[in-house]
């Protein structure tokens, strides 16, 4: 399971038949790849392609998940925040993107990935050196979280630091060694760790804390984190967060980029929504695209969250639109 998953992974069901992909026929007559329009009901039908695109959430839906480092309060000194804070000017999701396509598609180990961007991008210049010492930085269990964690290695490095980086595993496993201190930094995400906080001290039914504006999402988490011996630097302009995925050409059949187009122009029978089982109760996922976009859609096809299932599914046809992560490497243009 990713450490970063919004929706608990489940069983995973069989794709939906052919008989519910029905099309929602050709482009016009005159033969020119102008968007289409479905008819009243009938929904767009999927539309297989390699490329996949995030479509932009303009209501936002999603809460924001900006990467941020968390550090453990005792060694949380401004040296080692500063060197962190680099990491995250450095960041943002297109770039993150870029990152996990290196190690995912690419083939290239995390620390090569990490080395590679730090060099291109000047993570390490002007970083002051602090006191130095030895520091464990925790990975999850997730080749992003791997590749974070060796930038956070080399930023650390540069101020003086002895650095390791140790796959934890989980948050349920990471988080308590982080308050302990048996680790001393971990690559969070802003939204998802503020509410893994609160639950943790609150119950899981606890009133959420997290909002899809960065800056009111990290004050909260900020506040949770001081209750644990946890502090947080800078947030990157990097997220990784729910987002819905189309391919290209069946965002340039039907002329979608957004969401709200999405609704406007795909709601009908045609339509079909990919994701894991979880999806059709979870607010983030089914529910929200309904109360939130308005967007009706004929079937629901279990599959996974941002895996190949969902991922292949698009590709090959089978759904019109996927539940994936909005970092996901398959988003690289190059």
């Amino acid at each position: 399971m990713r450490a970063r998953t919004r929706l608990a992974m489940g069983a995973i069901g069989a794709v939906a038949g052919a008989a519910l992909l029905t099309g929602c026929g050709d482009a016009g007559s005159s033969g020119t790849d102008a968007p289409q329009t479905s008819a009243s009901g009938a929904g767009c039908a999927p539309v297989a392609g390699q490329q996949l695109i995030a479509l932009t959430d303009d209501k936002k839906l999603q809460n924001s998940d900006n990467v941020i480092p968390a550090v453990n309060s005792k060694v949380a000194n401004p040296q080692v925040i500063a060197a962190l804070d680099k990491v995250s000017a450095a960041l943002d999701t297109p770039k993150l993107v870029q990152l996990n396509k290196a190690v995912d598609a690419d083939r290239k180990t995390p620390k090569v990935a990490a080395e590679e961007f730090a060099s291109a991008n000047n993570v390490t210049a002007g970083i002051a050196k602090g006191p130095g010492g030895e520091i464990v930085v925790g990975a999850g269990n997730f080749s992003e979280s791997q590749t974070l964690g060796e930038l956070y290695r080399i930023a650390l490095t540069a101020a003086g630091y002895q650095v390791k980086v140790q796959q934890i595993g989980n948050r349920e496993l990471y988080e308590p060694a982080l308050e302990k201190g048996e680790i001393q930094v971990v690559p969070e995400y802003a939204s998802t760790m503020a509410e893994f906080l609160n639950t943790k001290a609150n119950g899981k039914n606890a009133q959420p804390v997290s909002s899809p504006d960065i800056n009111t999402t990290v004050t909260k988490l900020k506040a949770e984190g001081d209750k644990v011996g946890i502090t947080f630097g800078t947030p990157a302009a990097a997220q990784d967060q729910n987002a819905f995925a189309v391919t290209k050409e069946f965002a340039d059949k039907y002329g979608v980029r957004t969401l709200s187009e999405l609704a406007a122009k795909c709601s009908g029978s045609a339509t079909v929504l990919g994701g894991p089982p979880e999806c059709q109760q979870r607010p983030f996922c089914k529910p929200g695209l309904e109360k939130t976009y308005g967007l009706s859609v004929g079937s629901f096809s279990s599959l996974d969250q941002g895996g190949p299932l969902t991922k292949n599914g698009l590709r090959e046809g089978k759904i019109s639109v996927g539940l994936v992560f909005s970092s996901d490497g398959a988003f690289a243009t190059s």
